[in-house]
């Protein structure tokens, strides 16, 4: 079980991630032997959506000069506080440049959106971002997982292992 070992993953989490969302991936691939980084806004605790708690490892601004394979957005509420940090942004345009897989699930993509890098991308989310793909230039498909280059986008939490899956196959 592992087909992810040497891999670098940050998890990117705040106030109001989808419980699911967030742990399924983090138990996955710490299981598959990737090396999988929490970063938040703060290291202070956060709660889910759902009522689980977490307390990030790192601070996204004390990730910003550190190497990934991955960066993974969960949805929930969490995006719309997440979009509004300006280190976020940075990260994912950064990653963006340098070919890091950019994975975001459900309301994971408005992060993508806010950053600029959807236009004439091909993404999936949950129905409701649908709109601010469209009006960002993105082609919207609702499929369990689409990946257009670095992007990989769910929709929900059923699609985690489809989602996981296409991370893992990208990954190796």
């Amino acid at each position: 079980m592992d087909e992810l070992k040497g891999k670098r993953i940050a998890i990117l989490v705040a106030d109001g991630f989808e419980d699911l969302e967030f742990f399924y991936p983090l138990l996955r691939f710490t299981e598959a032997g990737a090396e999988v980084v929490t970063a938040g806004l703060t290291k202070d605790e956060v709660k889910g959506k759902y009522g689980m708690e977490f307390t990030p490892s790192k601070t996204v601004e004390e990730i910003l000069n550190e190497k990934f394979d991955c960066i993974i957005i969960p949805g929930g509420n969490a995006p719309e506080k997440l979009r509004q940090s300006e280190e976020v942004l940075e990260l994912v345009r950064e990653s963006q440049k340098k070919g890091v897989f950019l994975a975001a699930i459900c309301h994971g993509p408005q992060v993508l959106v806010s950053a600029g890098l959807v236009k004439g991308r091909k993404l999936t989310a949950y129905r409701a971002v649908r709109d601010e793909i469209v009006k960002a230039g993105g082609d919207f498909d609702y499929v369990e997982v689409r990946q257009d280059g670095n992007l990989i986008t769910s929709r929900f939490p059923e699609d985690l292992p489809a989602f996981s899956k296409a991370i893992i196959t990208a990954l190796t």
